[in-house]
Parts: structure tokens; C-alpha cells; sequence
């Protein structure tokens, strides 16, 4: 099989879809995350899970970005490196989730269960170094990223504006984590996921009608040349 512009956008499509898939399917009766669940099967499982999802999600963006710079423009540019390095940022702290936490959890099981407070939006009540800068980093980058890159999907018009839509109003959503306490934090990605699953069949759809199009014309062109 040859490898092409058309099959790689493609396979970034269903990457986007398998990631919003994932980001939805760990969520589903995920158990509270303290010093106890790190040390479980379960919890290595999850987190590898996420670790796939992170990745798949960066693919799918990129795949959702390059064919269309031009329609995108500057905000899309922005979008796209921000939203980016929202995932890269997060594939490393689900990184350190799944090879060191789990180590930690039954020499410093204070200081993981702080870990988890701060990454579900909570608050630690002691030092947990340089972590609480690089959820903090994660954070900003995932929602102010996923904003402005569902808005200028939504402007460009390349793809299912309805997605578009719900990128960006779901990444906005979790702002409101910390001041909802009583809502599981963990519903606040079902729009994220959704809106990935939505943008990835339509990039899939796209590419495969451009491709039976081009089929099409080809023959076409070589039918009309025989004599």
C-alpha cells in the first residue's frame, strides 16, 4: 500500500475518532484516585489508556490542521501549537501517572493523594514541587488550546461545524471544575470526546469522498483518451 497524503489524513481522522472514544471511555466508573487505586492493575490499565489517548489526539488534530492552514489562518496556526502542546504536556503527566506514581504511592502516599487532589482540581495540603506548575500548564494549554482551535475549525468551515462547536464550548466547560465541586469532574470530558469522534468522521468522510472523486475523474480522464 502506498503511503499518501489522503491515507495519512485519513488515518489522523480515525485517530481522532479512536482518541474520543477513549477520552470517553475512561471515564466510565473510573474510581476515586488516591495512594490506595495507584498500586492496582486497574489503575496501570487506565493509565496507559490515556497515555493512547493523548497520542491519538495529537495525531488527529495535526491531521485536522495541515490540509486546511490556508482556510485556518493565524488562528488556527495558534490554536493548533497550543491545543498541541496541551497534549504533549498532558502525555507526559499521564507519563509520570502510569511509571512513577504507582512507585511512590507506598513511600509517599501523602504526596500522590495530594498529586491526584491537585490534578482533579482540587487543592494539596502540602508541597508537591514543580507538579502543581505542570497541571497548571496543562490545564491552560488543553482548554485556552482546544478554544481556539474549535473556533477556527468552526470559521474555516472544513469540517462538521457542530463539532467544531462543541470543541470548543466543551474545552471552555471545564473551567468551571473547581466551582462545581458537587458535579463529577469527570462528565466534563463527555463534550471533548464527543466533539473529537465528530471531527474525526468528518475529516475520515471528507478525504474518502475526495478520494472517490479523484477515482472518478482519473478514469474519466483515461476513458476519454482511448481511441
Amino acid at each position: 500500500m502506498s503511503i499518501t497524503t489522503t491515507t495519512l489524513t485519513r488515518t489522523a481522522g480515525l485517530s481522532a475518532v479512536a482518541a474520543g472514544l477513549l477520552f470517553i471511555g475512561i471515564q466510565i466508573n473510573h474510581p476515586h484516585l488516591d495512594a490506595t487505586f495507584a498500586t492496582t492493575a486497574e489503575y496501570t490499565i487506565r493509565q496507559s489508556l490515556k497515555i493512547a489517548m493523548a497520542v491519538l489526539s495529537l495525531i488527529g488534530i495535526t491531521g485536522m490542521y495541515l490540509p486546511h492552514v490556508k482556510k485556518m489562518g493565524v488562528l488556527g496556526l495558534l490554536g493548533y501549537l497550543v491545543f498541541g502542546t496541551g497534549y504533549l504536556i498532558m502525555m507526559s503527566v499521564e507519563v509520570i501517572g502510569a511509571v512513577v506514581i504507582p512507585t511512590l504511592a507506598t513511600r509517599a502516599p501523602a504526596y500522590v493523594n495530594d498529586v491526584f487532589a491537585v490534578a482533579t482540581g482540587g487543592h494539596a495540603s502540602g508541597d508537591i514541587g514543580h507538579f502543581q506548575l505542570l497541571n497548571a500548564a496543562s490545564g491552560l494549554t488543553y482548554i485556552a488550546g482546544g478554544v481556539l482551535f474549535g473556533i477556527a475549525l468552526f470559521r474555516a468551515g472544513v469540517l462538521a461545524r457542530w463539532a467544531s462547536a462543541v470543541l470548543a464550548l466543551g474545552t471552555a466547560a471545564t473551567i468551571a471544575i473547581p466551582l462545581l465541586p458537587m458535579v463529577n469532574e469527570r462528565l466534563f470530558a463527555l463534550p471533548t470526546g464527543v466533539a473529537l469522534i465528530g471531527l474525526g468522521s468528518s475529516l475520515w468522510r471528507k478525504q474518502h469522498t475526495a478520494s472517490a472523486t479523484a477515482r472518478r475523474e482519473a478514469g474519466m480522464t483515461l476513458g476519454s483518451g482511448v481511441k
